[in-house]
């Protein structure tokens, strides 16, 4: 019998200094039985930190390797592709050919996947934005991880101050130049 997905729920108080962006936003995302916490934290995050109009996560979650983790469509095609984890060359060259801007999220060594970059020919490879958390926020983060989530988070200058009920976690966001 194959395990069920879980479902989480993120109710998020933002403050996104760096773009000018406060507002409250509520999430319901299916955790896959074969993803991990880091892997859905990253995924919550990065949403956050691009929330704009007509962002989206897959439809089909971790069930097509072949489509965006999370993106931004327009009229004319997808404005906006966020890849989470360390993707392979492959779908990071699918990607910067598919979309006006892409962005990759990793909780992994970002000096492996920026090294596969180079590795690779990787259609518009500069214009990549490779963005990483650090290990141990994603770890702490994790181990207050529940079904029903409530935080207060604020983005200043590549740091995350994230507030869960008494608790106040401190990490950063680090970019990664191609």
């Amino acid at each position: 019998m194959a395990l069920a997905s879980v479902l989480h729920r993120f109710r998020i108080s933002l403050s996104d200094i760096d773009r000018d962006i406060y507002k409250e936003v509520d999430l319901r995302i299916a955790k896959h039985p074969s993803e991990t916490d880091h892997y859905l934290l990253t995924r919550v995050l990065a949403y956050v930190l691009n929330d704009r109009e007509n962002l989206e996560f897959s439809p089909v979650g971790l069930g097509d390797p072949d489509q965006p983790a999370i993106c931004q469509k327009g009229s004319h095609g997808i404005l906006l592709w966020i890849e989470i984890g360390n993707p392979s060359a492959r779908k990071i060259h699918k990607a910067s050919k598919a979309a006006k801007v892409v962005k990759i999220y990793t909780y992994k060594d970002p000096e492996v996947l920026i090294r596969e970059i180079h590795e690779n020919k990787i259609f518009n490879a500069s214009q990549l934005q490779v963005f990483a958390f650090s290990a141990g926020l994603l770890n702490r983060l994790s181990d207050q991880l529940q079904r029903d989530n409530k935080w207060t988070l604020v983005h200043n200058g590549g740091s995350l101050m994230i507030q869960i009920g008494d608790l106040m976690e401190q990490g950063e966001i680090k970019s990664y130049p191609i």
